[in-house]
């Protein structure tokens, strides 16, 4: 461990460790050296305790050693190491919630040789103690900010070393790989072949190729579930946008009138659908802008259209097809859409009909955003055209952005040690190429990667997590 290292575990941290706002309870957090000299200093226990037990609750009062007044009712509880989550002694200190008590007690614990902590600061203490590898660290950030039961389960199946065991099997085969490539490196004049080079090939290309293959495969298949997507509502004025934004959220988040324009900005609200997380905008009516204001709802709303994932062209069935309607769906045709003809509780089915005669080769589903008729058809739809049909659930194991970038590199440098294999270039060549891999692949787990790239994971934690 480097001296900087060193210097950084030595120090002991603190933070409030729940959101702000009421609640029942609030928790401040402190790891480090100082941890049970700062139990001692402040807190009170209600019974007289000689030696506080690890992993024991105590119930008493933080008091201010300066003036000896009491600060809040608490119960405490110290964690010694290794047995805590950043495996250095760890104090808990459970108050009532609220701002200036909370805020009260941190200053308290500060004052007692304690420094704030950086955001992501313990976890990077569990990491850089062993606790947790790096894709276990990245798992816990992600399950703090799970958008819905599907990506729950993945970043809970990440935090209990699913990805790293695969990480690890594929590594174990490139080691195995690369010991017999060094043989040949280091004893060229026997000519030993402990291993042929079919087989070689093979151990390589189903043994670390196709799962890493397979790992890229489930990136693509939930990054749906992990990230979420942006769906944007689009179509002329007083088509029911707003309506069906409403009926969608279950709440009246948008204006709804039937002065055509009233959305001049653009509205967004946040709704899961089958599981996928949605971040679902309704926009301004298309059309030729009457004023200033409504020029700028427009651009606004063409910009969020360029960005969405997925765009829902809605049509008022009860009006037919109007020039504006002709003219928004050319702009949005090669985008990833779904056409809803809105308003079928004011048309027969000859009309509905008609439409989908219109927007032939398009995915046309009737709705009444009044009544609610076809909404569980549009969530149906919506989520075909995002994971496709033949996926029965998603993979419980799959990488996040950085893990798959990682993947991608190793998978190049492994199809270039198959090339050189094939054309028989020297082991050494091929012996670089494996361990380009294995460098990647020890990315995932926090091996190889660089202090730069580790900060730049923690910093995307809460302060206190």
């Amino acid at each position: 461990m480097s001296q900087g290292l060193l210097r950084y575990s030595e120090a002991t941290i603190a933070a409030i460790a729940t959101p702000p706002g009421p609640g029942a309870i609030g928790v401040v957090k402190v790891s480090g050296p100082l941890a049970e000299t700062i139990m001692r200093r402040l807190f009170k226990p209600a019974c007289g305790v000689r030696e506080f037990q690890s992993h024991r609750l105590y119930y008493g009062w933080i008091v201010d050693p300066q003036t000896g007044q009491p600060v809040d009712e608490v119960l405490c509880v110290l964690m010694k190491a290794p047995h805590s989550y950043t495996r250095e002694d760890v104090l808990e200190i459970q108050a009532h919630s609220g701002y200036f008590i909370l805020t009260r007690i941190l200053e308290l614990v500060l004052r007692e040789g304690a420094r704030p902590a950086e955001p992501g600061e313990f976890t990077k203490r569990a990491y850089l103690n062993g606790r947790l590898d790096l894709s276990q660290a990245e798992a816990i950030a992600e399950l703090t900010q799970a958008r819905s039961e599907t990506g729950l389960v993945m970043a809970l199946s990440s935090l209990s070393g699913g990805l790293s065991q695969q990480a690890l099997a594929i590594k174990q085969a490139l080691t195995e790989a690369l010991a017999v490539i060094e043989v040949a490196i280091d004893f060229p004049e026997e000519d030993l072949e402990i291993i042929s080079t079919y087989e070689l090939k093979e151990k390589i290309s189903s043994q670390a190729l196709s799962p890493i293959e397979e790992l890229l495969k489930a990136y693509e298949a939930t990054r749906v579930f992990r990230e979420g997507i942006s769906v944007v509502i689009a179509g002329r004025p007083n088509v029911g946008k707003s309506s069906l934004l409403n009926a969608i959220l279950r709440e009246e988040r948008a204006i709804v009138s039937a002065i055509p324009g009233t959305t001049r900005d653009l509205i967004e609200g946040l709704v899961t659908i089958k599981g996928i997380p949605v971040n679902l905008i309704d926009t301004a009516g298309l059309r030729q802008a009457r004023d200033e204001i409504e020029e700028i709802g427009v651009a606004r709303a063409r910009e969020r259209i360029r960005q969405a994932d997925l765009i829902i062209f809605v049509v008022d069935a009860s009006e037919g097809l109007t020039r504006e309607d002709q003219l928004i769906y050319q702009e949005i045709k090669e985008r990833l859409h779904v056409v809803v003809l809105n308003k079928i509780d004011l048309v027969n089915d000859k009309n509905i009909r008609n439409f989908k005669g219109i927007f032939l080769g398009d995915q046309v589903v009737p709705v009444s955003a009044l009544t609610g008729e076809g909404l569980d058809q549009l969530f149906q739809t919506l989520y075909d055209l995002l994971v496709g049909t033949d996926l029965p659930s998603p993979p419980p194991v799959a990488p996040n952005l950085r893990q798959k970038l990682a993947l991608e590199r190793a998978q190049k440098a492994l199809i270039k040690a198959l090339h050189n294999l094939e054309r028989q270039e020297s082991p050494e060549i091929v012996a670089m190429d494996i361990r380009e891999a294995l460098d990647c692949l020890g990315e995932i787990t926090g091996e190889t990667t660089t202090e730069e790239v580790i900060d730049h994971i923690f910093n995307r934690f809460c302060i206190g997590k």
